[in-house]
């Protein structure tokens, strides 16, 4: 299959509903990582095994939190995508999430940006 931006954009998308929505960090993993992995959030492990364990961790201690593409671009090897991330207990926040991806369309570096929904704003534009 020829590598695209439309494909690139759906297996980044699917990396990211595999590992927070469908609570399966490893297999998200083995599907759609490179061979290396690295990670700029400092929260989170660098490395695959890092990755792994923390959204296994996340999966275990907020059960029911899910996360919705808003948008998703891309361009050369990165892939941008704009998501409404969502709680249990009620918190929600906006965030941007930046992956780079390897000459075969695999994962290999990422970024991120949240941003927790206010309860009021000064518009009515919403965060997404």
């Amino acid at each position: 299959m020829t590598r695209t931006s439309e494909n690139d954009k759906a297996n980044v998308i699917a990396f990211c509903e595999m590992m927070f929505n469908d609570c399966e960090p490893a297999k998200a993993i083995a599907r759609y990582a490179g061979d290396d992995y690295i990670q700029h959030n400092p929260h989170v492990s660098d490395g695959k095994e890092g990755f792994i364990s923390y959204f296994e961790r996340m999966a275990s201690e907020h059960p029911g939190k899910s996360v919705e593409v808003k948008r998703a671009i891309a361009e050369g090897n990165h892939v941008v995508l704009h998501c409404h991330q969502i709680w249990p207990g009620g918190l929600e926040y906006a965030g941007i999430d930046i992956f780079r991806l390897d000459e075969a369309g695999k994962v290999v570096e990422h970024w991120d940006v949240l941003q927790e929904l206010p309860d009021q704003s000064k518009h009515d534009n919403g965060m997404f």
